[in-house]
């Protein structure tokens, strides 16, 4: 299973660009601030889609690192036009992508809450039929077992 290779990419790019911001002492420049929280949301709203996809079965790397470099290339464009034409595209894009990471991050969280709750029932199950006598079970004693 491969969806842990969103959250090692997120991890990842998220030190080499603080490591790179912090070495260089490199500043964004406020005009750019807009473009970037969209660019970074998009990324989110991709990997949290890479790991509910690896969680179905169904995680590609090719769709998975395209997809993360046109959602952010796109998104800050977005952001950029709408600035040119006097409309907040930047609001529209942070409503949607925002929308999308939640729903994804709720599907995860469902998918391992459900998943450790089947263990534990598993687990009950288990040590009660392990407690019980064989007779309450409803199994016959094996013929010729007590001689």
């Amino acid at each position: 299973m491969r969806s842990w290779l969103p959250l090692v990419s997120l991890v990842s790019g998220f030190a080499v660009g603080f490591a790179a911001f912090t070495a260089f002492k490199w500043e964004i420049p406020a005009d750019f601030a807009p473009y970037l929280s969209v660019a970074a949301l998009a990324g989110l709203d991709t990997v949290f889609g890479g790991v509910k996809a690896g969680i179905e079965g169904r995680f590609q790397n090719d769709i998975f690192a395209s997809g993360f470099i046109l959602n952010t290339l796109l998104a800050a464009s977005l952001a950029w036009l709408g600035d040119r034409i006097g409309v907040n595209l930047a609001l529209v894009a942070v409503i949607v992508l925002g929308s999308r990471v939640f729903l994804n991050l709720s599907l995860i969280r469902r998918y391992y809450l459900n998943k450790r709750a089947l263990a534990k029932s598993v687990q009950q199950e288990e040590s009660i039929s392990a407690s019980l006598p064989a007779s309450v079970l409803g199994q016959k004693p094996e013929v010729g077992g007590g001689i």
